[in-house]
């Protein structure tokens, strides 16, 4: 896993490159807290336009993410989806929590 993260006009850009699953969950967990502590912006995007897969333990790495986003009242919103990504979004029910964008 590989994630790239850049901080403009007040949103910060995330994008996950490569399997989210429990191999990388921890170090996804552990990097994209570092990122979120940063401050500066009123809301994320979260590019997956380049994750090849996520499992179950992805998903809770998201969730989590969005709740501690959401104690701070940052939105978190879902740009670019790869097809396996947008499968598990609407099938999870996860596009209600983070919508996607176009």
């Amino acid at each position: 896993m590989h994630i790239k993260s850049k901080n403009y006009n007040n949103t910060l850009y995330v994008m996950l490159c490569g399997e989210l699953d429990e191999h990388s969950a921890t170090h996804t967990r552990v990097t994209l807290d570092e990122t979120f502590s940063c401050r500066g912006f009123k809301q994320v995007i979260i590019d997956l336009s380049e994750l090849d897969f996520m499992d179950s333990t992805g998903i809770g790495v998201l969730i989590g993410r969005y709740k501690k986003m959401k104690e701070k009242n940052i939105p978190i919103f879902i740009a670019n989806p790869s097809s396996h990504a947008e499968k598990i979004f609407k099938m999870t029910g996860l596009y209600d929590i983070m919508p996607k964008i176009i």
